[in-house]
């Protein structure tokens, strides 16, 4: 299946200084299972030296970091959203993160693509990569 995507490739040294812009990322959908994409992604983040922040509906905490429910129950700054969840759900996480004001960066996991969403994310100022994993491309780097 192909998918469309309404950003452009991103150059090995714009996803550099999204990654050297970045010291907070909340990690929509992480999983307290170990053997999840969104934990080992989650804990690969933790281990290069990003604060992560878990958002899951249960569990206290998940790799030592205390959970959020969602998004805006988060009372300090995130420069990025990792987005571990289906892609109907991205619109109201990206509707969150405009309503927070301060992220910079929407990031969807690998097959997770939703082009309303990324171009409204983009209308609001925010960078977006879609499709793409943080553990992979920050491992190119």
């Amino acid at each position: 299946m192909e998918c469309e995507f309404p950003t452009v490739n991103i150059d090995p040294q714009e996803m550099k200084e999204i990654f050297q812009n970045t010291k907070t990322i909340a990690i929509i959908g992480c999983s307290p299972d170990p053997s999840k994409a969104s934990n080992m992604v989650a804990s690969y983040l933790k281990n290069v030296g990003f604060k992560i922040v878990p958002v899951y509906p249960k569990e206290d905490t998940i790799l030592g970091e205390k959970v959020y429910r969602s998004l805006s129950e988060i009372p300090f700054k995130v420069d990025m959203v990792d987005i571990f969840r289906k892609p109907a759900e991205i619109a109201n996480v990206v509707d969150e993160c405009i309503k927070r004001g301060n992220v910079q960066y929407v990031w969807t996991q690998l097959g997770l693509v939703n082009n309303e969403a990324a171009q409204k994310a983009q209308d609001a100022g925010i960078k977006v990569v879609q499709s793409r994993c943080t553990k992979i491309e920050h491992q190119k780097l």
